[in-house]
């Protein structure tokens, strides 16, 4: 029997997005987290969900999707063009406050190895690196980007993840941020010469 809300949102054309919501709900809320359970937080019938999930595995890849394209807006959103290697450790503070604000979220996104069939995970990730990959490029003109930016991702993420396993200590978010700046900085020193952003 359909409900009055599935019926409401399926012929819209937006029950996969309430869905989505109410599992990244459950899923930062520590609630069990099922098909079924997706259903009844969503106020749809059992079968609802997997019009558009196959499986428990469908519908966490889905999550992951979302929590990368939140990362990316994380990341992205109130940003010019980067100029200097702050500019990079300001991206790897970004990094790991997404990280410790949404730690749920986070070890579902890097948690389970990536499936190389899912082409919207897959887009998800690249345009994450691709954005890195064009910050390397505009901040060290001289040197491979694509490199440096699997080395300022893996830093970042080593990072989040030190701090989520409790290997560093994160009640003081300043303190956080501060000691990533730190470490970028050790890293990836400042820039020979002053760079003014690009015009288009």
């Amino acid at each position: 029997m359909v409900t009055t809300l599935e019926r409401s949102t399926y012929h819209h054309g937006d029950l996969r997005t309430v869905l989505l919501s109410a599992g990244v709900a459950m899923l930062e809320a520590g609630e069990p987290f099922s098909l079924r359970a997706l259903a009844r937080q969503a106020r749809v019938s059992p079968a609802a969900p997997y019009r558009h999930f196959a499986d428990r595995s469908a519908l966490e890849s889905a999550l992951a999707v979302q929590g990368l394209q939140d990362l990316m807006r994380d990341l992205t959103q109130g940003r010019s063009e980067a100029t200097s290697s702050a500019d990079v450790a300001d991206l790897a503070v970004r990094y790991v406050q997404f990280a410790l604000r949404r730690p749920a979220m986070f070890r579902l996104m890097f948690g389970r190895e990536c499936d190389h069939q899912d082409d919207e995970r897959i887009r998800a990730a690249t345009a994450l690196h691709d954005y890195l990959a064009a910050v390397m490029a505009d901040v060290f003109p001289d040197a491979d980007a694509q490199a440096l930016a699997m080395a300022g991702w893996s830093l970042a993420h080593g990072l989040a993840c030190l701090h989520l396993d409790g290997k560093f200590a994160s009640s003081d978010q300043s303190a956080v941020d501060e000691r990533v700046r730190s470490t970028v900085a050790a890293v990836f020193p400042r820039n020979p010469t002053n760079r003014t952003p690009r015009t288009s």
